[in-house]
């Protein structure tokens, strides 16, 4: 058999489905992982086809066409450091390590830098679409060394989806890029899922909706603006029985986990200044979900004055009303992650494609939406736009929407049911398009009790003042200057 196209190291679930992709599109691929009896199965599942096995990195390495092209899919953190110094022995100039893993973005500027310290290339990509993207099409989003782009852009836009014939995957830009999109398209997943996890309990507890009630008003909201791959899922979840007949979902406990990768994001929109508040108040839910025994005490200390009122009035004009306000959150979450997006870009010196990355994610992807079809047309219209708000398409739907968006959350709030995101996602919209905020007084707040200066709306920006608030020090009032 010819030398390999490509090598894959790690064949769990994503690493084995990936190259198995790689295979059903006709690349030959060598495979290795760490616990040997692995290959001997992948093997056995892939008997007929173009695949080597190997059971050493030099065995893995000398197996391969060069420049040598081979892709990581396993845990991310340490273990990623360890198999590249595996690796490196037996590797030559101008070879291309690809990690496919969710790595932590400043991990990948790092190992973008040392590996081209010794003649290496690396990218680091995003993978998104889970077990059967994997297999079927992905949406795939590389970045790292420029260099390695021409080389594994064959295989990489073979492998992923497509939407109308356009792969989605292209190259995102330098360094840890790549990993800093797909972190914020988890984030957005984030905010997404607890978006759709608020709806699904406002009909429950306050509309009273059953279970199958909630299945049909998915599955018809599927066929909307909504048309999207959490809905449709969220339909089917909501359709599924146990052994007994009753609806699966109602015996699952009601506690999240998570990786980390919506974390990150919010940390990362702290340490650059950005608003992310739907996507970190997403975060903050799932931790709050896992206080489950917590919870539950404190449901029975409060229970004397929880309401547990029932919407009383017109179900079908309060379920539309629901569905433009979860329309009009989604439009929130989106904006957010592409102004961290934007900011980031100038922070890492990153040249990326806004209207690009909505199509990567139209395919393959756990947020693929007919919704990025309008992001996509929003940056090819105005490349340079500040938030998606002000793009004509959004501003005419939040217009549409906010009378809905504000019945919704004020009836979630004076009937206590829980909607952090949704209420969040408002709070972000009124304080976005509103000219005058209170920081005024908490300028001078921090300036009454630090010194910390503060600007003057009858003076020029960048001139910055103080008072001496108390009068102290022997003045009889309190005096103001430049500083």
């Amino acid at each position: 058999m010819k030398e390999a196209d490509i090598g894959m190291v790690g064949l769990a679930v994503m690493g084995e489905n990936l190259a198995k992709n790689m295979l059903n599109k006709g690349f030959i691929v060598a495979v290795y992982n760490k616990e040997l009896e692995m290959v001997d199965s992948f093997l056995e599942k892939t008997k007929g086809q173009k695949v080597i096995g190997t059971y050493s990195y030099k065995e893995l390495a000398d197996n391969i066409e060069k420049p040598r092209k081979i892709m990581l899919m396993i845990r991310a953190g340490k273990p990623v450091d360890e198999v590249i110094e595996s690796l490196i022995p037996h590797l030559d100039k101008g070879d291309i390590i690809i990690d496919g893993g969710n790595s932590h973005f400043p991990d990948t500027i790092r190992r973008t830098q040392y590996l081209e310290s010794k003649g290496l290339l690396y990218i680091g990509t995003g993978v998104s679409g889970g077990e059967e993207g994997a297999l079927k099409g992905p949406s795939i989003m590389p970045g790292g060394s420029k260099e390695a782009w021409q080389h594994v852009k064959p295989i990489l836009q073979s492998i992923s989806a497509k939407v109308d014939g356009n792969p989605c995957c292209d190259w995102v830009g330098e360094g840890g890029a790549g990993h800093f999109v797909k972190m914020v398209h988890n984030g957005i997943e984030y905010g997404d899922m607890q978006l759709i996890c608020e709806t699904y309990h406002f009909m429950k507890d306050y509309l009273g909706l059953s279970v199958d009630e909630m299945h049909n008003i998915f599955a018809e909201w599927n066929k909307t603006e909504l048309d999207s791959y959490l809905i449709e899922i969220t339909g089917n979840i909501l359709g599924v029985k146990d052994s007994d007949g009753k609806p699966l979902i109602d015996k699952i406990l009601d506690t999240a986990g998570q990786k980390g990768t919506g974390k990150w994001t919010g940390i990362t929109s702290m340490e650059e200044g950005i608003p992310l508040t739907l996507i970190t108040e997403a975060v903050y839910s799932r931790c709050l979900s896992a206080m489950k025994e917590e919870r539950v005490n404190a449901s029975k200390e409060y229970a004397d004055i929880k309401k547990n009122i029932q919407f009383q009035g017109d179900k079908k004009q309060i379920i539309d009303d629901l569905r433009k306000a979860l329309y009009a959150s989604k439009i929130i979450s989106y904006a957010q992650g592409y102004t961290l997006m934007r900011s980031a870009a100038k922070t890492y010196n990153w040249n990326l494609n806004y209207g690009g990355i909505a199509l990567m994610w139209r395919g393959g992807c756990i947020i693929r939406s007919a919704f990025l079809g309008k992001i996509k047309q929003a940056y090819e219209k105005n490349p340079n736009l500040d938030n998606l708000l002000m793009d004509d398409y959004f501003k005419i739907t939040i217009k549409q929407s906010l009378e809905s968006w504000r019945k919704v959350v004020s009836n979630a709030l004076l009937n206590g049911v829980p909607m952090p995101a949704m209420s969040s996602a408002l709070s972000y919209f009124d304080g976005y398009t509103s000219e005058v905020l209170p920081a005024n007084l908490l300028q001078a707040q921090r300036d009454y009790f630090g010194a910390h200066t503060y600007e003057r709306i009858d003076s020029p920006r960048g001139k910055f003042f103080h008072t001496n608030w108390t009068g102290e020090g022997g003045d009889t009032s309190s005096t103001t200057y430049e500083v």
